[in-house]
């Protein structure tokens, strides 16, 4: 049985990717969590199982993960745990810098001293046991796409946000741990995820909610800023299709060929909604839709080539983004309506 931390696991994605290694590992996995105001708290108290072991915790504490590491013996990690609101990057840039940077550091140092005897001389325990570092980054990294064109893993980065910029610092920390001591390592760049349990903040969130509580549902600019959006249970398979299988120092690029414009993602929502869940007054939901300033620096365009995940691991989404919608809809439904 391998014992597998995952970082951020009461997060969105953690959440998920903890729901999804429960069902088709049978390692034991520990969640290690800040419990910020993103994370989700009916996950992480009441979600209970007998392979699973919530720890609180925050990452940038030098100490504190050091000690984690020696105590509990890890050999397989996803690290999730980030800020990663850009928005919020932009009013308060430090905390980026300081969990996306700095304890990202903390986490690779542990690990190193945890497996190693000295750079590339494996402990002879974690020499069989073929321990992993899988480190979960953005497509943000690589700045921004005009109308043609898509990010492959040789995209050079150019990062547009204070939140971009301390992910693309962590993946060359990361990567400098490969070269320099020979770590075991692994990164992902992954195109927007929705699905369930994704923080109100974020966009399908803010739509769904704003429509039900009558409120303007606020898009940035004009709205055809473009993303490619990958439903987050296929980003959970991708992510232990990698960590199981890519070798040392390979980074792929994991997105769900979904490019959509925000405002179309706005307009869908609400057609789903007018179906599901008509307004009272018998107006289409769209009809709440507002344009409001735009961010700083707001990148126009992302897409993903996932082509070398496709080829390497034979990894496939199994969501369109049709079903995939329709399921994230029908969650925040229940949600908002609790």
């Amino acid at each position: 049985m391998h014992k597998i931390l995952v970082t951020g696991g009461a997060g969105f994605i953690g959440s998920n990717l903890i729901e999804y290694l429960l069902n088709n590992t049978s390692d034991h996995i520990y969640n290690l969590d800040k419990l910020t105001y993103a994370a989700d708290l009916d996950f992480a108290h009441n979600y209970h199982h007998d392979r699973l072991t919530f720890i609180k915790g925050d990452i940038c504490d030098t100490a504190f993960i050091q000690h984690l590491f020696q105590e509990h013996q890890f050999d397989k990690v996803y690290h999730l745990a980030a800020e990663s609101h850009v928005d919020n990057s932009i009013e308060n840039p430090q905390v980026f810098i300081e969990t996306n940077v700095n304890g990202t550091f903390n986490l690779l140092h542990a690990a190193y001293h945890l497996w190693m005897e000295q750079p590339r001389v494996f402990k002879p325990d974690f020499k069989t046991m073929q321990p992993r570092f899988l480190h979960i980054s953005t497509d943000e990294v690589y700045g921004s796409l005009e109308d043609d064109g898509f990010f492959t893993e040789k995209t050079p980065y150019a990062p547009s946000s204070p939140y971009s910029a301390s992910k693309a610092s962590s993946d060359h920390l990361v990567m400098s741990y490969v070269h320099t001591y020979g770590l075991p390592a692994v990164i992902t760049n992954c195109s927007n995820n929705y699905g369930p349990r994704q923080h109100d903040e974020k966009l399908i969130p803010v739509v769904i909610r704003k429509a039900l509580s009558g409120e303007p549902i606020p898009i940035y600019g004009d709205g055809r800023n473009v993303r490619d959006w990958l439903y987050v249970t296929d980003h959970c398979q991708a992510l232990h299709t990698v960590l199981e299988n890519a070798s040392i120092g390979e980074n792929y690029n994991v997105g769900g060929k979904n490019e959509i414009r925000n405002i179309d993602i706005a307009n869908h929502i609400c057609e789903i909604l007018d179906t599901v869940m008509p307004r009272k007054d018998g107006q289409p939901y769209a009809a709440q839709i507002t344009y409001v300033k735009d961010r700083p620096g707001h990148d126009y365009r992302y897409a993903i080539d996932p082509s070398k995940i496709e080829k390497d691991l034979q990894w496939q989404p199994a969501e369109t983004f049709k079903s995939g919608i329709k399921k994230t809809v029908e969650w925040y439904l229940k949600k908002y309506n609790s």
